[in-house]
């Protein structure tokens, strides 16, 4: 460790996808993601939440026990009212975020019966066609402001030395097919450009939502709350 950072010296170039996190926005590839992943890996356990993990489901079939979890069953915690908590969880985290070679964070691993993720698939709430419509609200907008999505691109993007960080759609035949050509693993070139793509996903994401507040009149954007009460939590 140097200036308080872990500095990482030793890596492997292939990862083998063994345990994937998906939550998606835009359902429609889903199929072609899953049956992607299966064929490398028939053994491969897939986390999801939501709207997410019930379209899985359909997808797997009879046999979706064997190769899916809900998010909420793997943390031990129920999702928030309306999805605004599902995926911000120490282990969650801890499975994204651990380094291969560091003892300590086996340790933790092995404390508390977590497992590394190999993969995660998120995109992210359609924020720019939420507010494009002329009469969206500032609450219509909030809505759309997606919370855990980045979170988990970015930590995802930041340790591609192990992660293979997955935002777009239109990525996935390329990912099936790696994994094809790699025997269901991901190779380092691989995980550091869907990491920089991540980036600038998330990026990209952030400045949409930035120029939009920054488009509103204030007084009349916040006219829509009652602010007249005390109510504390």
């Amino acid at each position: 460790m140097a200036g308080g950072f872990n500095t990482v010296r030793e890596l492997d170039d292939l990862v083998p996808v063994r345990t994937v996190l998906v939550s998606v926005s835009d359902k429609t590839a889903l199929p072609e993601l899953v049956d992607s992943l299966l064929t490398v890996n028939p053994e491969i356990m897939v986390y999801s939440t939501g709207g997410t993990y019930s379209r899985i489901r359909e997808i797997l079939g009879d046999s979706w026990q064997k190769n899916l979890s809900q998010v909420s069953d793997y943390t031990g915690q129920p999702e928030m009212q309306g999805g605004l908590v599902k995926t911000l969880d120490y282990r969650i985290y801890l499975g994204l975020l651990s380094e291969p070679y560091n003892e300590a964070h086996r340790a933790d691993l092995d404390r508390l019966g977590a497992s590394l993720f190999d993969m995660t698939v998120v995109n992210l709430y359609p924020f720019t066609q939420a507010v494009a419509a002329e009469d969206v609200t500032l609450e219509e907008a909030r809505a759309h402001i997606d919370i855990g999505g980045p979170t988990m691109l970015r930590a995802s993007a930041k340790n591609f030395i192990r992660v293979a960080a997955v935002c777009r759609p239109e990525d996935y035949a390329e990912v099936g097919a790696h994994l094809k050509t790699h025997g269901g693993a991901t190779t380092l070139a691989l995980r550091f450009e869907l990491a920089r793509r991540a980036f600038r996903h998330t990026a990209g994401y952030d400045t949409a939502i930035a120029a939009h507040l920054d488009r509103l009149e204030a007084e009349s954007a916040l006219a829509q709350y009652n602010t007249g009460g005390s109510r504390t939590p």
